[in-house]
């Protein structure tokens, strides 16, 4: 088994939140494949992005500088790995928009959501099951 000559994380850490589109479709490669090379991304995306592999590995080293990627060197390859959950970004994502958009307030979202986004049927069934299921879990406590 070969043991990686280096690895390293990007140099200083960054939120989530400032995740761009392009950096967004990456992290959502990687997510799925990782580890994997800028090439492997780079293909994945080939179907709904015209991106040259230049382009990709370029966003994907800043993205290593920033804190998003670790980067894994065995010899010659690089091995990209993500350095945050798709948790973690889309929980800062959404509280991001929440307080930009609610004052951080969820009542209001969910109201602008039914009244302005409609639900159907089906979805308010299962928003009630969600909104069920958690005060059972409160009940429990």
């Amino acid at each position: 088994m070969t043991k990686p000559a280096r690895s390293r994380k990007g140099r200083r850490a960054r939120t989530p939140e400032e995740l761009t589109e392009a950096e967004w479709a990456i992290m959502k490669v990687v997510w799925e494949k990782e580890p994997c090379t800028a090439g492997t991304v780079q293909e994945t995306l080939a179907g709904s992005k015209d991106w040259a592999y230049s382009t990709v590995k370029t966003t994907m080293d800043r993205m290593a500088e920033k804190g998003f990627l670790a980067i894994e060197k065995i010899r010659n390859l690089q091995l990209f790995r993500a350095s945050i959950s798709e948790v973690q970004a889309k929980r800062a994502e959404f509280r991001k928009m929440l307080k930009r958009a609610f004052d951080g307030a969820l009542t209001p979202m969910m109201q602008f959501l039914i009244e302005h986004e409609g639900l159907s049927a089906d979805e308010a069934s299962q928003l009630r099951q969600l909104v069920d299921k958690t005060e059972t879990k409160k009940r429990g406590r």
